[in-house]
């Protein structure tokens, strides 16, 4: 079922919103978000999600991390494949079931995560330093907010 929640007053608004996200997105893929020129602390959006994930949430089996994620199982096993061999995830067997495996932030994953984390401040205080406290937190809330919404149309 299809709505149109568009109004004619909302057109050039909308237009100007759905323009500025694309090139948002783009000049955030760019710089992955990791400081202009800072490749070293730079990550893919994948890894960082996982790495963040792990992080926040603990140990967890690849279909538990996949639904947190919201997306399919397939889709994190191919991600995590990678931060496995480069060391930045353990996969460890569940204690109670060791058939299943469970995958965890190593130590190493932590510290890596923790590079790219204060790298991602520092470009956020840059990208904001003439923001007052007040319009950084009206953008996180607005964002968050735009990202729930995302969320929910794609549940």
């Amino acid at each position: 079922m299809s709505m149109d929640m568009t109004t004619v007053g909302d057109t050039g608004l909308l237009d100007t919103l759905q323009h500025e996200v694309a090139v948002f997105a783009r000049r955030a893929e760019q710089t992955r978000l990791g400081g202009v020129g800072q490749v070293r602390n730079s990550m893919d959006r994948a890894a960082y999600l996982l790495l963040n994930r792990l992080d926040k949430e603990g140990p967890m089996g690849v279909k538990a991390l996949a639904a947190s994620m919201g997306i399919d199982s397939s889709t994190v096993t191919r991600q995590v494949a990678p931060l496995v061999d480069t060391g930045l995830v353990k996969r460890t067997s569940h204690p109670e079931d060791g058939r299943a495996v469970v995958l965890q932030l190593s130590p190493r994953g932590l510290s890596r995560l923790e590079e790219v984390r204060s790298s991602r401040r520092q470009l956020m205080a840059e990208l904001t330093h003439d923001w007052a406290p007040e319009e950084r937190e009206a953008f996180c809330t607005l964002l968050t907010r735009f990202n729930t919404a995302l969320s929910s149309r794609m549940a």
